[in-house]
């Protein structure tokens, strides 16, 4: 082999490294979903929510990676989309459902229906042919049924309330709203991104400090959900440019 084939390799493997080195970094969300559950029957919700946080940011940020290391052409063995929806499943779905049972945030009576109910809405949303669409938003209720996990153990709703809030979320995901995916969306995209991104900071600011939490923390992130909800059902022929 020439010396110039060897150069010409080396960014290839270089590449293909850190292709799968994203692939191995989505990966570890299966690894803190399973911390999550193992802090949940522990009863520790500090640990929880740190891990669920942590599944979170690897969510975040393995798609903005996968693109940057061009994961389709350098592990092209791998489907990152359905590892991707796969760990979802595991952390935006089972272990809130774990949670849902384990926690005392519904009434005992209802807990494993509640737990029940996600898993089977979110079986059926995770696997639409057109769960995410074309123009990068999710059809039906995104299942952040984690988002909503977090919020029942901040605000300290009554049980009956957080039954009836998830009921209505499971009805969600059946009605064809398309919700915005955040950090792809291009209405508004600016101040979507800023908001998003403060949301987050703010949130993850507030749930480190439980159980000693700023009380206004959760209360106030909910501009932000009334903003993304209204940006969502506006309809998507305004979102053409």
């Amino acid at each position: 082999m020439s010396t110039s084939s060897i150069s010409e390799n080396k960014p290839n493997l270089l590449r293909v490294i850190a292709a799968w080195g994203v692939h191995l970094f989505t990966a570890t969300g299966a690894v803190w979903g399973l911390l999550a559950i193992l802090a949940i029957f522990e009863k520790n919700w500090k640990a929880m929510i740190v891990y669920m946080i942590v599944a979170m940011l690897v969510d975040g940020f393995d798609g903005m990676l996968a693109r940057w290391a061009d994961v389709k052409k350098y592990a092209e063995g791998i489907d990152g989309a359905l590892l991707d929806n796969i760990l979802d499943y595991v952390n935006y779905v089972l272990v809130p459902a774990v949670f849902l049972i384990e926690a005392d945030v519904l009434p005992a009576s209802v807990r494993l229906l509640g737990a029940c109910s996600i898993l089977l809405t979110s079986a059926y949303q995770f696997t639409q042919t057109d769960a995410k669409t074309d123009d990068h938003h999710f059809k039906g209720f995104p299942s952040y049924w984690n988002v909503a996990a977090l919020y029942m153990i901040l605000m300290n709703l009554p049980q009956w309330v957080n039954f009836g809030f998830l009921m209505l979320f499971n009805i969600m995901v059946f009605i064809p709203i398309k919700y915005i995916y955040p950090t792809r969306n291009t209405f508004f995209r600016t101040l979507t991104l800023a908001l998003t991104y403060l949301y987050g900071a703010i949130g993850i600011w507030g749930l480190i400090q439980y159980p000693n939490h700023p009380q206004w923390v959760a209360w106030a992130s909910l501009i932000y959900v009334a903003y993304y909800i209204v940006l969502s059902v506006i309809p998507k022929k305004s979102h053409a440019h």
